[in-house]
């Protein structure tokens, strides 16, 4: 199996200040109340059409659409934020902070969005996700291959999550990519070293595929970058900035946990978990470990 192929987009005409001033001269400051085609300029940009009719709920019920649309916000916002964490290392490598500063301040309001989406999912009551819930068979969250991107990308790498998606030739391809390449942290750290902090070899050779796990010449690096506070001090806001996204994911899964347990309780998952048990285990997981470690010490 394979995804459906992305279409192209639709041809639009590129206009400028010269052409937008004329509009408006001939509009009178007004709206543009009939646009030249058979369509208009903004369904064809944003492919409008397409996106709405991209919503197949499967049993009937009202509140489906709500659970459907929130799911498809959510792949969106991971998408965007994948866009933005890949930015920020690559100004990351280059040691360009500045670039990377403004990359994370993006993802971080991407965040809040994201954990704002569990307030909508959250007005569904138990009844009426019953109502749907067994229309969506196996189907679960857990399968996104999105999240896995961000997952794998901040650093917390697991092979066997690789599994769901083998059927997914293209998918399972970019996803072993992103498993074997430097995670962003990876590239963080690499990067207090090039600053002359003394990280262990051990840790700047290790395989980017298997599991990071803490370091104490790690923490030990951000002690010393912590040590120095100053506004001008690039590299302790380059930890805070980590600390934002890092803070913001441990939102997202705490509220996924109270949402699952508000709507279905303890039951088991969709997708083979035991539900807010294993969302429970999840949430104990923490990005970037020495940064959290770190402020014992500080």
């Amino acid at each position: 199996m394979t995804p459906a192929p992305t279409p192209e987009p639709r041809r639009i005409e590129r206009s400028s200040d010269e052409a937008r001033a004329a509009t408006a001269a001939r509009t009178g400051g007004g709206p543009l109340l009939e646009p030249a085609g058979e369509s208009t300029p903004y369904i064809d940009y944003e492919s409008i059409d397409v996106l709405l009719n991209l919503q197949h709920t499967r049993s009937g019920t009202h509140d489906e659409l709500a659970f459907y649309i929130m799911g498809q916000v959510k792949e969106l916002l991971f998408k965007l934020m994948r866009h933005e964490l890949l930015a920020a290392q690559r100004h990351i490598r280059a040691d360009r902070l500045p670039g990377a500063f403004e990359a994370f301040r993006r993802v971080v309001r991407i965040q809040e969005l994201l954990v704002s989406t569990w307030d909508v999912l959250g007005t569904i009551t138990p009844a009426q996700f019953n109502a749907f819930r067994d229309h969506l068979g196996t189907a679960s969250g857990f399968q996104s291959y999105m999240y896995r991107h961000l997952e794998f990308l901040l650093g917390n790498k697991v092979r066997a999550l690789l599994n769901p998606h083998r059927g997914v030739t293209s998918v399972h391809r970019e996803l072993e990519e992103a498993l074997h390449a430097p995670s962003l942290y990876d590239d963080v750290i690499a990067l207090l070293a090039a600053r002359g902090h003394k990280i262990d070899d051990s840790v700047l050779r290790r395989d980017p595929a298997q599991p990071y796990t803490a370091d104490d010449s790690v923490e030990q690096a951000w002690f010393e970058v912590y040590a120095d506070s100053r506004p001008d001090n690039d590299l302790y806001l380059l930890g805070e900035a980590l600390m934002d996204v890092a803070d913001r994911f441990q939102q997202w899964r705490y509220r996924h946990l109270i949402t699952v347990e508000r709507i279905i309780g303890y039951k088991p998952g969709t997708g083979g978990t035991s539900g807010s048990g294993w969302l429970r285990k999840i949430v104990q997981h923490q990005f970037f470990p020495e940064l959290w470690a770190v402020r014992t010490r500080l």
